[in-house]
């Protein structure tokens, strides 16, 4: 498999998902500014959406969308339970808050990136302070987001948390939020693949 990714994105979720599960694949960065991969290929022709992660299989075809290529890769390896099997009320759940995470806490997150009036990215960093402060009641009563379970959702959500501080968003005001956040960025799988990307963000592509 191979992993088309950009340094301080949300493809660092499936980045760190396929350590965690041990699988076998290579990286290709792409520069979201001039549409090409490390390689020279122009990254319309492999996702015309535009933006990343996108997961190529070994059959040739390709995966696009964060929650969906988690799914697909928890799948590959149900033994490490970091994907719920599918049926279960636990899949739901992870489905729910991959819903959530997407629409309520990425996408607000996405639109700081972008070039909005003050005024707007206000409304927007009130929305996400809003969604963290029921994900903080969540982590009060629970280790993890799906169960006992460290899983996906976790993966998902710990990557787009990361870049709250940078937006003037302390992550101190949720002290349940810290700790988990500190749980998961101890582990393994995390800290390399978060080590692989450093590595190569100053490469020119």
């Amino acid at each position: 498999m191979k992993l088309y990714y950009a340094p301080h994105t949300c493809a660092l979720s499936p980045h760190i998902l396929l350590h965690e599960l041990g699988l076998p694949f290579e990286l290709e960065r792409v520069d979201l500014r001039s549409k090409r991969t490390e390689t020279g290929q122009d990254y319309a022709t492999i996702n015309p959406k535009g933006y990343v992660p996108t997961l190529e299989l070994d059959d040739g075809s390709r995966l696009t969308e964060g929650p969906a290529i988690s799914q697909y890769l928890g799948d590959q390896v149900p033994e490490r339970g970091l994907v719920p099997p599918a049926g279960s009320r636990e899949r739901y759940e992870l489905q729910s808050w991959l819903n959530f995470i997407s629409c309520e806490v990425h996408k607000p997150f996405g639109a700081l990136f972008g070039s909005l009036p003050e005024e707007q990215k206000e409304a927007q960093r009130a929305k996400i302070i809003q969604r963290l402060d029921w994900v903080e009641s969540e982590l009060e009563r629970r280790p993890w987001l799906v169960g006992d379970q460290y899983g996906a959702a976790d993966i998902y959500l710990f990557v787009i948390t990361g870049w709250a501080d940078g937006f003037g968003l302390d992550t101190r005001h949720w002290p349940h939020l810290r700790e988990w956040r500190a749980r998961i960025a101890e582990r393994p799988a995390v800290k390399a693949a978060i080590a692989e990307e450093e590595a190569r963000v100053e490469e020119k592509v």
